[in-house]
């Protein structure tokens, strides 16, 4: 079939936020500073991090990635938001849609199993310290990113061929800003039973995979860390995760408003403004939540910018 579906459907409106012209001006602009932010925000955690070889390790690497991660993932949907207010054109092709939905839910999958990682790497650092540097070694590092980007690049793969598979109805209005599978799935003249049955099956397990890891994970780092004798001790300790542990809350936090809201109380106005939080404010508080608490990155950058400052003219 191709990219094109039973219905020959070739394109969608994304009906965004506001049609008035003045409202449109404010958000153009509201969401231009928080997308420049945001990806400014996670290349400086990035260069950072490549540029310090104190900041050459496990943990580091995962945030380097999970910064990536961010700048992708809100680059995935705000710039076709803003360029659709910008020439005021509500249009997505068909083939822009589903691409639009292939790499919003590899990223956004991602960043969870991302957080996953990163809580099973403080559990060993806290937990099991003095095996630290032996069980976290660069190739399973490298291994743990590899096979996030795998599962989640075919995970999106199945989601995005099963909405190929589906006929659309006359209605091609999508109350949302971008492609997102549940809008998709109501605008479906063909019965989705298929497609939900994947998503609570094949989706709800990866979830539950990362949140059982993140349980876990903090479970054993929180009876660890009540045993530490010393107050200063403990708050050592719970320093080196409190950064994590603020990003997880904000991003599953935000996304479980989202997805796991009741029917009654879900709205396409509440779903679409709800949506803003974990797709561009929290990519763009991710930078800021671990530079503010973490002295090495806070160095690092100030070394960083420092050095642009010497040697620019």
């Amino acid at each position: 079939m191709g990219w094109e579906n039973l219905s020959s459907i070739t394109e969608f409106f994304l009906l965004g936020f506001s049609e008035q012209k003045e409202q449109q001006e404010v958000l153009f602009g509201l969401f231009l500073s928080m997308y420049l932010v945001t990806v400014a925000g996670n290349l400086f955690i990035i260069l950072a991090i490549i540029s310090d070889v104190q900041l050459h390790n496990p943990m580091y690497f995962f945030l380097a990635n999970l910064s990536f991660a961010d700048a992708c993932f809100v680059s995935t949907t705000v710039p076709k938001m803003l360029s659709n207010i910008w020439i005021q054109q509500q249009v997505i092709s068909y083939a822009g849609c589903l691409s639009q939905l292939y790499f919003f839910m590899l990223f956004v999958m991602l960043e969870a199993f991302l957080l996953a990682v990163m809580a099973y790497d403080r559990y060993v650092a806290i937990c099991h310290p003095l095996h630290y540097i032996m069980v976290m070694n660069p190739g399973l590092c490298v291994l743990l990113v590899l096979v996030c980007w795998i599962l989640n690049a075919i995970h999106s793969l199945l989601h995005t061929l099963l909405m190929n598979n589906l006929s659309f109805c006359a209605n091609h209005e999508i109350p949302h800003f971008f492609c997102d599978i549940n809008p998709l799935l109501n605008l479906s003249c063909t019965d989705p039973f298929i497609n939900e049955l994947v998503i609570f099956t094949v989706g709800g397990l990866a979830g539950l995979v990362c949140v059982l890891c993140l349980i876990i994970s903090y479970a054993y780092i929180f009876s660890t860390i009540r045993k530490i004798p010393s107050a200063q001790g403990k708050r050592k300790a719970f320093s080196t995760c409190s950064s994590h542990l603020s990003v997880v809350s904000l991003f599953f936090g935000t996304s479980f408003c989202v997805y796991f809201s009741p029917p009654s109380a879900r709205s396409a106005q509440k779903g679409t403004v709800a949506s803003v939080m974990y797709t561009v404010v929290t990519p763009m508080l991710n930078p800021f939540i671990y530079s503010l608490r973490n002295r090495d990155i806070k160095s690092s950058l100030r070394k960083l910018l420092w050095a642009r400052k010497i040697h620019s003219p």
